[in-house]
C-alpha cells in the first residue's frame, strides 16, 4: 500500500482514494449532517475552539461549505449512506500549507505542533516538525505542568497531545491549545509564528491571532468554515483516522517535499 519516495500528484491522488483518507471515505453521511447541525445549533464542542457566533446558524450553509471545500455531496436530500471528500482539494490544500511552512523555514520561524488525533496524526506532525528543525526553526517546547479538565497537556516527538489515564487522548478541544498559548504568556516567552494542528488546538490558536494551519475531516466542519472566513490560513480536509497511520506517508512526503523540506 504504501508509496516508495515521493508520489507524483496524480500519484498521491489516487493513493489517498485506495486509502480511505478521501475519495469514498468511512465517515457516514448520516454522521456528517448530525455535526453540520449541532455546529450551526451552537453547540460548541463542534466549534474546536473557534467562536463562530451566529454567523453558521443555517446548516445549510455549512453543508454549502463543506462541499465546496471538502467535497461531500452537495444535495441537502443525501441524508444516509456514503459521503466523499474530494482527493483533489485534498491535495490543493496540502500545496498551500506547503506554501506556510516553505515561510517558516524561510524565515526561521517558532513553530508549535499538536494533536487531538494521535491514533492516526501524530506521525504526519513529528516528521513535519524534524523537517522544519532541520530547515532552521525553533520548535516550540511547551511549558510543564500544564492540565485541562480532560488530561495533562504533553509534548511527544516535538508534538503536543492530551494525555489522560496514560494514554494520549482524542480530543476536539481548544482548551489544550489555551493552556499553551497562556502557560507561555505567564512564563515571558513569545507565543509561536505558527501552529500546525488538528482539531480544537488548530481551531483555539487560529482564534487568538496565531497564524495557524490545520488538518481535518469531513464531519469537524469548524475549521473549514474558520478557513472561509479567513481566520485559519489552511484546513486540509482528509480522514483523520484510517486503518494504518502508515498510509498517511505518502501524503506527508508530498507535503514535505512541496515545502522544499525534503
Amino acid at each position: 500500500m504504501p508509496i516508495p519516495g515521493t508520489p507524483s500528484r496524480a500519484e498521491l491522488a489516487e493513493h489517498l482514494v485506495r486509502t480511505r483518507i478521501a475519495g469514498d471515505v468511512a465517515t457516514p453521511r448520516e454522521n456528517n449532517l448530525s455535526h453540520y447541525r449541532k455546529l450551526a445549533n451552537g453547540d460548541r464542542g463542534f466549534w474546536l475552539g473557534l467562536e463562530l457566533g451566529d454567523r453558521w446558524n443555517d446548516e445549510q450553509d455549512v453543508l454549502a461549505v463543506m462541499a465546496e471545500r471538502v467535497g461531500v455531496n452537495d444535495d441537502p436530500e443525501h441524508r444516509y449512506g456514503q459521503d466523499t471528500i474530494d482527493p483533489e482539494l485534498t491535495v490543493a490544500a496540502l500545496e498551500r500549507m506547503a506554501g506556510r511552512l516553505r515561510k517558516a523555514a524561510d524565515g526561521g520561524q517558532r513553530v508549535l505542533f499538536a494533536t487531538g488525533h494521535p491514533g492516526g496524526l501524530l506521525d504526519v506532525h513529528r516528521a513535519t516538525a524534524a523537517a522544519l528543525r532541520a530547515a532552521g526553526c525553533e520548535i516550540v517546547v511547551i511549558p510543564e505542568g500544564l492540565t485541562t479538565e480532560e488530561g495533562y497537556v504533553q509534548q511527544f516527538a516535538d508534538v503536543s497531545v492530551l494525555e489522560h489515564g496514560a494514554s494520549l487522548w482524542h480530543t476536539h478541544s481548544g482548551e489544550p491549545m489555551k493552556a499553551i498559548l497562556t502557560g507561555l504568556e505567564r512564563a515571558g516567552r513569545p507565543l509561536p509564528d505558527l501552529v500546525v494542528a488538528d482539531h480544537g488546538w488548530a481551531g483555539y490558536a487560529a482564534q487568538h491571532g496565531v497564524d495557524s494551519v490545520g488538518y481535518a475531516d469531513c464531519n469537524d466542519p469548524a475549521l473549514f468554515l474558520a478557513e472561509s472566513e479567513g481566520t485559519l490560513q489552511v484546513a486540509v480536509p482528509l480522514d483523520d483516522h484510517v486503518v494504518s497511520p502508515r498510509y498517511y506517508d505518502p501524503m506527508t512526503a508530498y507535503l514535505l517535499t512541496e515545502a522544499g523540506l525534503k
